[in-house]
């Protein structure tokens, strides 16, 4: 059986250990894997989940990238070409929030045009123990707004909002590539009017 090839790239970064792999695995499979059995990306892992939005079937390739520092060249190589970067922090870590801005950067030098979307991860750590966050969302919310971001608080665990920004994801692409199209069209007819041939 082949596979076709996704419509579109979406590359998942972020520190090890900060939800990315079990946030694909709950999207993707529908299930959560409990303690431990998460391990941490060595490299990149390729996923492609079928979807629709805006009434058009897509096919959406997902690649979740190593969190650790060594493999960071390595990580580069997979979010070329990327439409769509899901930048991952642990709500009760806040290094890993003070690392997004890393990411941030590292995806702009190859993606000038890559949409951002800001994803805390283990929400339900927050929402048993509201002790246990340690990002603020109000900063959050400040920062994705300098670059015009999208900001999601999801659980892996429970599911909640993974789908929410996946779509919201598949939505974006889609309306983007209608306004190139557009964009492309109305280029080809103002040409074409004032052509004195």
């Amino acid at each position: 059986m082949s596979v076709s090839p996704p419509d579109f790239k979406v590359v998942l970064l972020g520190n090890s250990f900060g939800g990315k792999t079990c946030l694909i695995e709950r999207y993707t499979n529908g299930r959560f894997l409990e303690g431990g059995a998460c391990i941490a990306t060595v490299g990149a892992a390729y996923h492609a989940k079928k979807l629709q939005a805006c009434g058009r079937k897509l096919i959406m390739g997902i690649w979740d990238t190593a969190g650790n520092e060594r493999y960071t060249a390595l990580s580069r190589l997979y979010y070329r070409g990327a439409q769509a970067a899901v930048l991952c922090y642990d709500l009760t870590n806040p290094t890993s929030f003070d690392r997004v801005k890393f990411w941030l950067e590292e995806v702009k030098k190859s993606e000038e045009f890559c949409k951002i979307y800001l994803c805390g991860t283990k929400f339900d750590l927050v929402e048993e123990n509201r002790k246990a966050r340690r990002v603020d969302s109000d900063i959050v919310a400040d920062y994705a707004k300098e670059f015009r971001a999208q900001v999601f608080e999801t659980s892996s665990k429970t599911g909640y909002h993974v789908k929410e920004l996946f779509l919201k994801v598949a939505k974006d692409y889609v309306d983007d590539t209608a306004a190139e199209h557009l964009e492309i069209t109305f280029n080809e007819h103002v040409f074409h009017g004032c052509c004195p041939c």
